[in-house]
This record gives structure tokens, sequence and C-alpha cells, in this order.
């Protein structure tokens, strides 16, 4: 049992950087909340994990098959509506949160932080930019008409 230890620090590292990106989305009301970011990055570490472990395994099989079933979910979170589609933004948290997941099952640390890091400020920090940039460009094309 105890050899076994050192595979806690990568599934605590996954519970709190997928923790961090899921309390903003919760924050934000987005479908993919606190558990549902926890639960995927927790899910990414531990398949990685189990195939770097398996014997005679290749281990991207493996990370293939995450991708994929990260993709799946994504999908099901997009929605279109009215000629707008919505959850792009979600599905794509989905998608990031299982990469920062397969790097803590591979104990990129460092990587697993950063992206985090990155991940928080395109999601705190660019919406106002983002409508400031578009308020702009509605006003630029009033004028052209």
């Amino acid at each position: 049992m105890e050899a076994n230890w050192h595979n806690v620090l990568p599934l605590l590292a996954a519970f709190v950087l997928g923790g961090a990106i899921g309390i903003e989305r919760r924050r934000h009301d987005k479908p993919a909340g606190l558990r549902t970011n926890i639960l995927i990055c927790l899910g990414a570490c531990v398949f990685t994990m189990i195939s770097a472990n398996l014997a005679g395994s290749e281990p991207g099989r493996i990370a293939a098959q995450i991708v994929t079933g990260i993709g799946f979910l994504g999908a099901g979170a997009i929605i279109q509506s009215g000629g707008s589609v919505h959850g792009l933004t979600t599905a794509a948290g989905i998608w990031i949160v299982a990469a920062i997941g397969m790097a803590c099952g591979t104990r990129m640390y460092l990587l697993a932080v950063f992206t985090t890091v990155l991940t928080l400020i395109v999601l705190l920090l660019l919406p106002p930019f983002e409508k400031k940039i578009s308020k702009e460009y509605q006003d630029i094309e009033s004028k052209g008409q």
C-alpha cells in the first residue's frame, strides 16, 4: 500500500487545478461548474496514470481515447439555438481541463499549473476586452451604413 502513495500527488494536483477552473465557471453560472471540472481533471489524470503503468501498453492509445471521450462531452455542451451557437467556451474548457488532468497524470506539474493560470486569464480577463472590441466593431459598422 505504501508504494502507491506517490500516486496521490498527481490526483491532488488534478483536484486543485480542475477545481480552480471549476470555481471560475461556477461563479459565472456555466453548466460545467466545480464538480464537473474536478471530475474531468481527475478522470483524465487517473486514465493517464493507469495507461503509463499498464504492462506492454502504448500510453498514447489511452491518451487518444481520453481526447476522443472529452470531445464527446464537449460536443454535448454545444447548443445551437435561433441561429446562434452557445457553449463553445464550456466545450473548450472541458477540453483544456482534461489536458491539465493528463499533465498531472504524467507529473508535468509546471505545465499543468501554467496551463491553468493561462486558462484562468482567458476566462477572467479576456471577456471585458472582448466586449470592448465587439462594441467598437459595432460602432464602426453602424457608422458605415
